[in-house]
């Protein structure tokens, strides 16, 4: 079982993930969710979390980018060095659009993204893929993870910064390309899939502690979080919360043909 800690107003709170089926009944946005950025906006705590939450997806995604760039030297063919480029591009595009909001909006995206540098740069060093099969592993399952965390915060958000998150959220192709190449170098080499199996956990720990250090360091995106700015979650649905990403991870694994 895996316990996240969020401090949240001054306070250590301790969530452990529901063990409850996630809802999957779709309710009308209320609220902040309701709304366009103009209105929502006009709460100056709700605007701060939004900037903190832009900065950090923008440097997330120019690390992403820098990343797999440097994860394409580790690449076995010609082919799969194409792949890993073209998947580089696509995260430098997104992390474009999110530069260019903060720009749209009146704020500094280096000023935006400088205060999730240290923490994301230290996931990847931690994380760091020792060969390509771990590469793609850490693609696939270690980015997913951020990308289920960031999703579930979109829900909270106004209309258009909804739209964009989402849309920088979208799989660059590592789904696919990461499911395929994994798979048959276990089906190749069997004893693979227990190394494997090993990494995604670890990645599936930091990711999460990952997740844990960008709210928590900021006082408007952990408000936001737990309650205190638009529709936040309660200690309840953040639990829950968890517990969703825990079970796509789950299914992340099986479809790499690893153990959770």
């Amino acid at each position: 079982m895996i316990v996240v800690r969020v401090m949240a107003g001054g306070r250590d709170l301790a969530i452990v993930p529901s063990m409850e089926t996630p809802d999957e009944t779709t309710t009308p946005a209320t609220g902040i969710a309701a709304q366009d950025w103009t209105a929502a906006s006009a709460d100056p705590q709700y605007r701060a979390a939004v900037v903190d939450l832009l900065g950090a997806l923008a440097y997330g995604e120019l690390a992403a980018f820098e990343r797999l760039a440097e994860d394409a030297k580790l690449a076995p063919t010609l082919e799969d060095k194409a792949e890993l480029a073209a998947m580089a591009a696509a995260e430098f595009h997104h992390f474009e659009r999110l530069r260019d909001r903060l720009t749209e909006i009146g704020e500094s995206a280096n000023k935006a993204m400088q205060p999730f540098g240290a923490a994301l740069d230290e996931f990847h060093r931690q994380t760091a893929p020792s060969d390509w099969l771990e590469g793609l592993v850490k693609a696939y399952v270690g980015d997913s993870i951020a990308s289920d965390f960031y999703r579930e915060v979109a829900a909270r958000l106004d209309t258009d910064t909804r739209t964009l998150v989402l849309a920088v959220l979208d799989d660059t192709g590592h789904a696919t390309f990461a499911v395929e190449k994994v798979r048959a170098a276990i089906e190749a080499e069997p004893r693979v899939g227990g190394r494997l199996a090993l990494w995604a956990r670890r990645l599936m720990g930091e990711a999460l502690s990952q997740a844990q250090r960008v709210v928590a360091d900021r006082d408007a995106l952990s408000t936001m979080l737990v309650g205190g700015v638009a529709d936040g979650f309660d200690l309840a649905e953040v639990g829950r919360m968890f517990s969703r990403i825990t079970e796509a991870h789950t299914k992340r694994m099986a479809a790499l043909g690893l153990a959770a």
